[in-house]
This record gives C-alpha cells, sequence and structure tokens, in this order.
C-alpha cells in the first residue's frame, strides 16, 4: 500500500509518497519514500547517523553533500553507508527521488561491496568498488519514467529481488546479531553478542566489518544514539534518556550527541521543535527524529547546482 501526502504554498509544492517493500524482501530493504519538491529556494538539511544504509535514487537535481572527515561531492543518485557522525544535504529546491533504506547486511548483498568500503562514505552508486547489479542510473530514468509512485515501488521490488539473488549472500549470524543489536537499541555487549551468535568477539568483529561497515561497538553507539534522540523527541528528559539508553550520566549524552550530530540535545530538540517550513523535513526512518532543515547561507556566491551534478 503506498500512501502519497503534498502541498503547496507561496514557496512552491512537495509530495512525498510512502511504501514498505514486498516482504519476500523484508526486514532487509527496510522502506521506499518518494520525493518531490519543487520549492523557489534552496534547502538544506543535516542527516544524523541511523542504523540503516541510505540509496538515493535521483530523477533530477543533484544534491550537495558534506559532512566532518569526507569530501564534499553533488550526486544525483547517492549511496550512504553506515556513519558515526552527521553530513548536510543542499539542494537548488528542485529535487525528486525514490529513497530507499536497507539494512547493511542486505546492501552487501545488493551491492556486493564489503560495507568497511563505504562506512563514512557517499559515493554514486554506479561507481562502487564491487557492484555486482546493474546500472542505478539506468534504474533511476526507469523509476522516473513510471507514472505513479506505486507503480515505481513496485518496480524497486522486482529489481532488488533479482539483485538479492545474484549477490553474495549475508552469514546468518551476522543476520541474527545485528537483529540482536538493533532489538537491544545498542544495549548489549559485545561479549554477551559473540556469545548469542557462537562465535568469538574477534569473529564478530570481522564479519561485522565486512557485512555491517562498522564494528559492533561503533554500531551500538549509533544505535544508542538513535533510541536516545527518539526518546527525546518523545518529551523525556536528559536524566531520564540517559538512563534509559544506558550512558553513565547526563555529560555522558550529551558528549555523545554533539559528537554526532554536531549538536548538542538541548539545540537538537528546540531545532525540531520550532515551526516548519512549507514542505515537511521527511525524517528517513517513520517515528523517528533523524534530521533537521537547516538555514541556507546568505551572501557569498554559495553553491551552483548544474544538472551535470558538479558543484563550481
Amino acid at each position: 500500500m503506498t500512501r502519497v501526502r503534498s502541498g503547496w504554498g507561496p514557496g512552491g509544492s512537495w509530495e512525498i509518497a510512502l511504501a514498505r517493500p514486498h516482504p519476500r524482501l523484508r526486514p532487509g530493504v527496510v522502506s521506499y519514500r518518494g520525493i518531490r519538491l519543487a520549492l523557489d529556494h534552496p534547502r538544506r538539511r543535516l542527516e544524523t547517523p541511523i542504523g540503516a544504509v541510505t540509496l538515493l535514487l535521483g530523477f533530477e537535481g543533484p544534491v550537495r553533500i558534506s559532512g566532518a572527515g569526507r569530501p564534499t561531492t553533488s550526486l544525483v543518485s547517492v549511496y550512504s553507508g553506515l556513519s558515526t557522525t552527521a553530513v548536510v544535504g543542499e539542494h537548488s529546491g528542485r529535487v525528486s527521488g525514490v529513497e530507499v533504506l536497507l539494512t547493511p547486511w542486505a546492501a552487501f548483498t545488493l551491492f556486493g561491496t564489503p560495507q568497511h568500503e563505504l562506512t563514512d562514505r557517499t559515493v554514486d552508486p554506479d561507481e562502487l568498488p564491487h557492484k555486482l547489479c546493474g546500472s542505478a542510473g539506468e534504474l533511476a530514468g526507469a523509476l522516473a519514467a513510471l507514472p505513479s509512485w506505486a507503480d515505481r515501488f513496485g518496480l524497486l521490488d522486482e529489481v532488488f529481488a533479482r539483485w538479492s539473488a545474484a549477490g553474495p549472500p549475508s552469514a546468518v549470524r551476522v543476520r541474527r546479531a545485528w537483529s540482536l543489536l538493533v532489538r537491544s537499541a545498542g544495549a548489549m555487549p559485545v561479549p554477551r553478542l559473540a556469545e548469542e551468535v557462537g562465535w568469538s568477539v574477534r569473529q564478530l568483529e570481522n564479519r561485522f566489518r565486512e557485512q555491517i561497515g562498522l564494528g559492533p561497538k561503533a554500531a551500538a553507539r549509533v544505535l544508542r544514539l538513535q533510541r536516545a534522540r527518539r526518546l527525546l523527541a518523545a518529551g523525556r528528559g536528559l536524566a531520564e534518556t540517559a538512563a534509559l539508553c544506558g550512558f553513565y550520566d547526563q555529560a555522558h549524552l550529551s558528549g555523545e550527541f554533539k559528537a554526532m550530530t554536531g549538536f548538542t540535545p538541548r539545540q537538537f530538540t528546540a531545532a525540531r521543535g520550532r515551526p516548519g517550513p512549507e514542505a515537511p523535513v521527511g525524517d528517513r526512518l517513520n517515528g523517528e527524529a533523524t534530521s533537521l532543515v537547516l538555514p541556507v547561507p546568505t551572501g557569498g556566491r554559495g553553491a551552483d547546482f548544474s544538472k551535470t551534478g558538479q558543484v563550481r
């Protein structure tokens, strides 16, 4: 079932379409989200670390992506591996495409690429070093040509089923360990996680590096912070959130929050509470606080968003 929301106003128009992938693809393929923005001004958005790989199959307009420790890139279609720091995306105001969230072990199979090669990176999916699938650019073009979001999501179901059958299978024990870590919101100690799946800690770390991208300890940091953002957005206090998420105290939570998002918890919560723009933020995870719309700097030449996807 596809749900579509849209709106328009003095600043432009927007459309968001949401759907779940076919059951045979779940839980590896988490969600589909169609996006169409036609705004009369640029837009900047902060994306915080989440426990999923993001694939954007763009139809028009590049997104300029920057972040701590990574080069600034401008891409129409984007693959983002797991990360422990936030990134900022900026576009001209006109952008459309389909965003797909994947568990990292499913991304390992679909793209045939060791995930540690893509950690803390944003790349053109057609330039993945060990890509086994067909062209992401061709897929994006085929999606853009279809008449409805439901048709586009149906095509993705078909394509991902073929890519999954052709790619290297992920280890059953990796999938189980990832599921246990997600269910515990990063709280399960790594030695216990290894014991649960019948591996040594070293074996678990090596397999996580290959098929998840982050080691189990770093992945747990991302999942703990993800839960903390959710609790704070629901109105929980700092002390309660720190205790529930396994942080030593409020200072520990605040330090991790700042290191991984660039904001303190209070700053992030306050920014989320400000009146929204004419188009919704569109958090990547349903019911999660993952994104912030940021002010666009005034003055200066700024970025030139050309159709070639290059920042000039």
